[in-house]
């Protein structure tokens, strides 16, 4: 880590496709130029943040204005672009069209020269040289491309504090089988440990963020769209991450995936290993985001006889609570809690909170926002990253 890491930080406060434009044009400039990275006849997956159907006002996803100009900037040198995700919920090719049309893509992908990816196939692959996963499945996509670039969205998350460059990739994990990834990891370690694994394994040549307007509160898809001005990029996902979490007020190695980063000595999880190029952040810094707590599956574990441990950290963990008056019976939190344990009953979801792993899929999947966190006051006192 001798040598500084490069971050472009543009400034950026609307979506108007020309002002865009100009943002990645100067993400570009600042980190060497488009050729460096990317060469006539390269297949580039442009892996989006496609969470759910969202509207991108709504600052869930990755924004289409900054797909649609990173894809014609890629086009016009030469490359074919594919954009695509494997959101939440079933891999296939009805769910994507709906969540293209919905996030925008149909008409980002249609301006730029770019084509959508409808392949739902998977492959499984191994992971050599990786921390915690040996084997992984991932969409076939991944495969068939030359090189990969992140384009993440700048949000809060309920389980991982942060969400952004690193954890985009969990992406491309196919489907509803990112369920078995929480289930079989609940600890937060583990699974920052995980995400770190599946992005080093897909290996994003560079790493775009949208910061133009972010989210906080109740991320990463239940939270408050909150102006930020700024577009990001980076040859390292991991720098880039340190970057966007000081942007929101967060001490970066705060945030599990970073900590999991320091902790494989991939970068310090300050700004002093790293070069920002273009814009100083200081003056976008927002000290006042609302960032959620996380939390650790057991605050006490070890250090008490278990009758005492397990009821105190039940009454201190967050726990989802289901809104039954905003909620449609649509069934996405039941298909989607990855240990199985809400249930529909009239039509409405009850869970049994006895074996919930705190991974949140169910707020974070839910499309009215009918799930939310219940934290109680006492965990904002004591949690401590």
């Amino acid at each position: 880590m001798d040598k500084l890491e490069k971050v472009a930080l543009i400034s950026c406060s609307t979506y108007e496709i020309e002002f865009v434009r100009k943002a990645i044009r100067d993400a570009f400039v600042q980190l060497g130029g488009v050729e460096q990275y990317i060469q006539p006849g390269d297949k580039v997956l442009l892996k989006a943040n496609l969470l759910m159907k969202k509207n991108p006002e709504e600052a869930a996803t990755t924004h289409p204005a900054i797909v649609q100009a990173l894809a014609e900037i890629l086009v016009q040198h030469g490359a074919t672009v594919i954009i695509g995700d494997s959101p939440g919920g079933p891999f296939s090719e009805k769910h994507l069209k709906g969540v293209y049309k919905v996030c925008g893509m149909e008409e980002a992908a249609k301006a730029s020269g770019a084509v959508l990816n409808y392949d739902i196939s998977h492959i499984e692959v191994k992971g050599e040289n990786l921390k915690l996963l040996k084997n992984l499945t991932v969409i076939n996509v991944l495969e068939e491309v030359d090189k990969v670039i992140s384009v993440s969205k700048l949000k809060t998350h309920g389980m991982a504090l942060y969400t952004g460059a690193v954890k985009n990739m969990f992406g491309v994990i196919p489907g509803l089988l990112k369920a078995e990834y929480h289930f079989k990891m609940p600890e937060i370690k583990d699974f920052s440990d995980a995400l770190l694994d599946i992005c080093q394994y897909a290996n994003p040549i560079l790493s775009f963020m949208d910061g133009i307007v972010g989210m906080e509160g109740d991320g990463p898809s239940a939270g408050i769209p909150r102006e930020i001005g700024v577009v990001l990029a980076s040859p390292s996902p991991y720098h880039l991450d340190v970057v966007g979490a000081a942007l929101i007020g967060l001490t970066p190695s705060e945030v599990p995936t970073i900590a999991r980063s320091i902790e494989r000595n991939i970068c310090r999880g300050t700004l002093a290993d790293i070069e920002i190029l273009g814009t100083s952040i200081e003056a976008f810094i927002k000290r006042d985001f609302k960032v959620p707590s996380i939390r650790s599956v057991s605050f006490l574990k070890g250090k008490m006889p278990k009758l005492i441990e397990r009821p105190i950290n039940r009454l201190l963990q967050p726990k989802p609570v289901f809104l039954h008056d905003l909620c449609i019976g649509c069934r996405d939190c039941e298909e989607s809690c990855p240990p199985k344990i809400i249930k529909m009953e009239k039509n409405r979801p009850v869970a049994d909170l006895n074996h919930c792993i705190r991974c949140f899929c169910c707020q974070e999947l839910c499309p009215k926002k009918a799930v939310q966190i219940h934290r109680p006051w006492l965990l904002d006192k004591i949690v401590k990253w």
